[in-house]
């Protein structure tokens, strides 16, 4: 069985609380792209655990968890992390971490150059985590890029260290007129955080081809959502990497497998970092209130998050980028104590209603449409069946169903493992 988690949004649904919940029942979880630019909060019995780049899967000590070469690796940012979890209790070991050795390293000079061009743009940023993200991702496909690979071959890795350093410092120091990288301080810092992290390297490919062979569950593990990949999403407000589902074999080094299932997530409301067009967004009183319900807080960046009612025009479009068989609604239990519910059923563009997800260029100009629909106004955090549902939650459930044609599988209606409905 492989199955990818994917993102139905703008990111931040859910997927590691999902992960971490689907994953007794795989062998193996894999990250298959992104880097440190998002991250993925669980909340199990031994605390809160806020990872980033590592796989969800890597709380839970009977999986294999698999860092595929679609992934852009700030190797400090690893080291760290994999340092905080050890703090914690959690064993990461060869045997249960495995990272490609063609995986992008991103490097601290992608980092500076991400910084240097939202600080250049200004007004017109992005909304960039700078954390190097698409500088890396350019390197990678303008094959100037190291991969982790190379941190076996301390030769050849100096001698490209020369190249590198001569043909970044035409845009740091010509371009943006910044002190110049050396050719020194990249073999220092590959050295000191690229040679830990050797003996995890391997050929992904080859191990997950194996294990797919054997009739290993194999759980695929996005990063952020549909309306942040680079093709489908709402340029130049993405990320520089696919979140589609589809490209979860690649990413993961195994192109020849198919998957068996794509299982969306999505929240109950909407929520969206970073800059870019959000339409259903609140403002004022009503975005401070669902806000602090929901702790909407970015987990890599920590920055508030824009939040609104639920957007099915949004959630239908992303729902079938990702191909998803069937839905986790997450955070169901942020809107307990409202009365009234407001979902976003349409866009208005040009003086006429749509349920289509427009051409990201005319997403400044729509405006939402809202229905509104009665609330349940009391705690469903204790909830573990259908039947222990409210009436209105279940309308409310069954309303989203209908507006993305899709079925909802899993509710979470809290952080903890345990927290959650299986509707089916």
């Amino acid at each position: 069985m492989l199955t990818s988690i994917c993102g139905i949004n703008w990111g931040d649904e859910g997927k590691g609380r999902m992960v971490d919940l689907l994953s007794r029942d795989y062998d193996i979880v894999c990250r298959y792209q992104g880097g440190n630019n998002a991250g993925h909060t669980v909340v199990n019995e031994r605390g809160k655990f806020i990872l980033n780049l590592l796989p969800s899967g890597i709380l839970r000590e009977k999986v294999v968890n698999v860092m595929g070469l679609g992934m852009v690796i700030d190797i400090k940012h690893l080291s760290e992390e994999m340092g905080r979890l050890r703090e914690k209790g959690v064993a990461i070991t060869p045997e249960n971490l495995k990272i490609s050795d063609r995986a992008t390293i991103t490097m601290p000079y992608h980092v500076l150059l991400d910084c240097l061009e939202e600080d250049r743009l200004a007004g017109k940023k992005f909304g960039s985590t700078r954390r190097g993200i698409a500088p890396a991702y350019s390197d990678r496909y303008m094959k100037k890029a190291f991969r982790m690979g190379e941190l076996l071959d301390p030769g050849l890795m100096y001698a490209k260290a020369k190249d590198i350093a001569e043909w970044k410092n035409l845009t740091v120091a010509g371009g943006y007129g910044h002190a110049p990288v050396t050719a020194e301080e990249i073999v220092e810092y590959l050295e000191k955080y690229g040679a830990p992290l050797r003996e995890y390297l391997c050929d992904t490919g080859d191990y997950l081809n194996e294990a797919a062979a054997a009739g290993k569950r194999i759980l695929f593990e996005a990063q952020l959502g549909a309306l942040r990949d680079v093709d489908f999403g709402i340029l130049p407000y993405t990320s520089s990497s696919s979140t589609i589902a589809a490209y979860a074999p690649i990413g993961a080094g195994v192109p020849n497998l198919k998957l068996d299932k794509s299982v969306g997530i999505m929240k109950a409301y909407s929520s969206c970092v970073g800059e870019g067009p959000f339409t259903a967004e609140y403002f004022g009183e009503k975005a401070e209130r669902l806000r602090e319900a929901g702790g909407e807080y970015g987990a890599a960046t920590g920055r508030p998050r824009r939040v609104g009612p639920f957007d099915a025009v949004a959630s239908a479009y992303g729902i079938r980028c990702q191909g998803a068989d069937e839905i986790a609604l997450t955070k169901l239990d942020v809107l307990d104590g409202y009365e009234e519910i407001e979902v976003c059923t349409k866009y208005e563009l040009d003086g006429r209603e749509t349920d289509r997800f427009p051409y990201p260029d005319a997403l400044p100009w729509c405006k939402p449409v809202f229905e509104r629909v009665k609330g349940w106004n009391c705690d469903i955090t204790k909830c573990r069946k259908p039947s222990e549902l409210p009436k209105e939650t279940l309308d409310y459930i069954r309303l989203l169903e209908e507006l993305c044609a899709c079925r909802i599988t899993y509710v979470s209606v809290g952080a903890e493992r345990d927290a959650y409905v299986r509707m089916r």
